[in-house]
């Protein structure tokens, strides 16, 4: 049993509860607390610090290689498609208003995409056209073939540049969301795991053991590929995304955000080591789950791949292996809706929390009223 004086401080009733501290759940606390200073919002996290893929990511600031543009447009119409580009665009010019680029290790080093076929290129003045009302570029992706030698890449027959990505310290940029939500007085419980919620025309009682619930008017799923067990007839399936880091490489050559077989496979330096994730296409059906570990198969070909493509004759060490789980769907728009009288999801976020959570955030903040 619980104080009263536990009772009435940490379990008391609020306002909004929000499950899940990643990005989403940042973002979209931060967007109520700044639009209605007078409500109570509490955070409850199930691990120690947020997990799932906001500090499990790859670091980019991303919001589209050509490629995945061109597949997007092709399969959701070009409507969507832009309509999904805008918001991450305008999400990573949020991030950069609310944070300075030191506090987040921000770099505008530019996001490179490798192709070994020219259909695509056949497409970049379309997406440039498409493009140029949101990014303000006259031309957003560039052919850059000489890069590819400055870059020391292999197996690379073309390069194409968008100057208006970069890569960020996925770590740094939640400990800061962090600290605006403690300025705004957003109050969190860490290591506790929601067991059930019980909605009446009253309330919600959010259920964290047998005995123990808190109470609120209103709920918010950000728990992305995590959500199944409350979002059961959403169709979110969830995606590993394994990753390697080398130890420090001398005289590395490699600068900026690069992806690889339509954004597949993504490498990017840190300082002066490289960081590789990816390669699930080589094993989609094991890489469905949402357990946080790597395998054996997938990380030997990362290490190929680093090996033929990223470091070719040059030696390495492997310093970090990791994982993090993304939430995929039949489309790659987000699901962010109310899903009952009490309830909101902002979940889904296809391997783009980073570029979409700011936005989402403002439009969960809008829809809950």
């Amino acid at each position: 049993m619980i104080s009263i004086w536990e009772q009435e401080t940490f379990y008391r009733k609020r306002d909004i509860i929000i499950i899940g501290a990643g990005f989403s759940g940042l973002w979209t606390a931060i967007s109520i607390k700044e639009k209605s200073p007078e409500k109570s919002v509490l955070i409850i996290e199930r691990n120690a610090v947020p997990l799932g893929a906001s500090t499990r990511n790859a670091g980019f600031a991303c919001f589209g290689s050509l490629t995945e543009i061109i597949a997007d447009s092709q399969k959701m119409g070009w409507d969507k498609t832009l309509d999904i580009v805008k918001m991450r665009f305008e999400g990573l010019q949020k991030i950069t208003r609310y944070f300075k680029n030191e506090e987040i290790d921000f770099e505008l080093n530019g996001g490179y995409e490798i192709l070994n076929n020219e259909e695509s290129l056949q497409h970049i003045k379309q997406v440039n056209q498409k493009l140029k009302s949101i990014t303000g570029l006259q031309d957003t992706y560039s052919l850059q073939q000489h890069k590819i030698k400055e870059f020391g890449l292999h197996k690379s027959q073309f390069l194409i540049e968008n100057p208006c990505e970069g890569s960020l310290h996925s770590g740094k940029l939640v400990q800061k969301l962090l600290e605006r939500c403690h300025e705004l007085k957003i109050e969190f419980l860490f290591g506790t795991e929601v067991r059930h919620i019980d909605e009446t025309s009253q309330q919600l009682n959010v259920g964290l053991s047998e005995e123990l619930s808190i109470q609120a008017n209103q709920l918010i799923h950000c728990t992305n590929a995590f959500s199944s067990p409350f979002l059961e007839n959403e169709n979110i399936i969830p995606a590993r995304g394994q990753i390697l880091l080398t130890e420090p490489i001398e005289n590395l050559k490699l600068k900026g955000t690069f992806h690889y077989d339509e954004g597949f496979y993504y490498f990017r330096n840190v300082g002066n080591r490289v960081l590789l994730g990816g390669g699930r296409n080589q094993d989609f059906k094991t890489e469905e789950t949402t357990t946080l570990e790597t395998t054996e198969f997938l990380q030997c070909h990362l290490e190929n791949f680093l090996q033929e493509v990223i470091l070719p004759n040059q030696d390495f060490k492997i310093a970090l292996r990791w994982s993090g789980i993304m939430a995929m769907g039949n489309e790659k728009t987000s699901i962010v809706k109310q899903v009952s009288d009490r309830q909101f999801c902002a979940v889904r976020l296809s391997g783009m929390g980073v570029a979409l959570a700011p936005k989402i955030g403002e439009i969960v903040g809008e829809m809950i009223g």
